[in-house]
């Protein structure tokens, strides 16, 4: 039974109101609010009910008292008489309702089930946003960690002259399947990658975590894109679900030379972008996507970058941003905005194409996480 308490000084009415209620909910009767302190803080009372010619001190800071004290109790009013400016002051203060006597006691009980009903509505949005705050903190943990996970710091390698990369990531959410990565095989050869899990959120996030340290781990092992994507390929598998995959583009950069051999998992193709500012995609490779499909033959192609030469890497989230008409991106303007700023520095050119991007898709959503990457040959010593 739901605990009520009930302040009323008249006799006839603590009777009739008993005779009325008891069996429905367990009882407690004062004669005024002196003791209401004391008991509120000994046992907990879903609604309080009060007479207003039984309280002494000023009604409306009790109600002001009421509601702070006991947030999730319903209180409800009753008078025998009509105050209508009472009654709006009475509410405006937290009462829940106002009851007139004579009590129409099954109006009363409606009153009191709708205050009860009222309080468990309250007390389950304090729930869920409670839940929801606290799966915000997750994701704002999770968004952290895996923006550490990611390399961060620019430029990347200050001592090396013989090349520069940057390479940024705009979530759709608070965690995102995009990845990307740099590191050195060995002295003079620079491992760069760009990949995306299929899906979004935390799942996604957690199978990019472990495709990126599986490839970063292989590529440390076998030099060849191609021998590296299918081991990690044949690696994934087991990791991953029906809906699962991701798409990789792998390249190693000779920092001597220029030289760049690479291997394509199914991933957008990126642009060679040449010093004299005319900007090609780059040849396809055998191929699909990882996670799914095993076996799988891949292939490495070479290209050559001469000093100045770019090539940039970019996830589907580019291409596919869309605007409020439905519009996407697309090829065209990559292509169109590469040519335009060839001679961007590397952090320009990527912070540049993100704004041009958001600027065309004005207010309409951000649906999918855009990654990007931009690796410039300088030339060898």
């Amino acid at each position: 039974m739901h605990n009520i308490l009930i302040i009323e000084t008249d006799t006839e009415w603590k009777k009739h109101l008993k005779h009325a209620l008891e069996t429905l909910y367990s009882l407690c009767f004062l004669e005024n609010e002196r003791s209401l302190a004391q008991e509120i803080e000994t046992r907990h009372y879903k609604a309080i009910i009060f007479d207003l010619e039984s309280i002494s001190n000023d009604v409306m800071d009790l109600l002001r008292w009421l509601t702070s004290m006991v947030p999730y109790t319903s209180v409800i009013v009753t008078s025998q008489h009509e105050h209508t400016d009472l009654v709006v002051q009475s509410i405006k203060y937290g009462a829940f309702d106002f009851v007139t006597k004579p009590i129409d006691f099954t109006d009363l009980e409606t009153t009191i089930e709708r205050g009860l009903k009222e309080i468990r509505y309250m007390r389950d949005n304090l729930k869920q946003k409670n839940q929801l705050s606290a799966v915000q903190q997750d994701l704002d943990t999770a968004s952290r960690i895996q923006q550490k996970i990611l390399p961060q710091d620019f430029p990347a390698f200050p001592d090396r002259k013989e090349f520069e990369i940057y390479a940024e990531m705009h979530t759709a959410k608070e965690v995102g399947g995009d990845f990307y990565d740099y590191f050195f095989i060995d002295e003079k050869h620079l491992g760069f990658v760009i990949g995306d899990v299929s899906g979004k959120g935390v799942p996604a996030s957690i199978y990019m975590a472990v495709s990126r340290t599986m490839l970063k781990a292989i590529a440390s092992q076998l030099h060849d894109p191609a021998e590296c994507l299918q081991t990690v390929n044949s690696m994934l598998i087991p990791e991953s679900d029906l809906t699962t995959f991701v798409t990789v583009f792998y390249g190693v950069l000779n920092t001597e030379t220029g030289h760049v051999k690479y291997c394509n998992g199914g991933h957008n193709l990126p642009y060679h972008v040449k010093e004299d500012g005319s900007v090609v995609q780059v040849e396809n490779t055998e191929g699909l996507l990882l996670g799914k499909i095993e076996p799988i033959q891949f292939q490495t192609k070479e290209i050559q970058l001469n000093p100045g030469d770019k090539i940039f890497l970019y996830t589907d989230g580019l291409t596919e941003a869309m605007n409020e008409n439905d519009e996407l991106y697309e090829d065209e303007r990559v292509e169109q905005y590469l040519r335009t700023h060839s001679k961007d520095s590397d952090g320009k050119l990527l912070r540049g194409i993100i704004v041009d991007t958001l600027k065309f898709m004005n207010k309409a959503h951000q649906s999918d996480d855009i990654t990007l990457l931009v690796l410039e040959y300088k030339g060898g010593d």
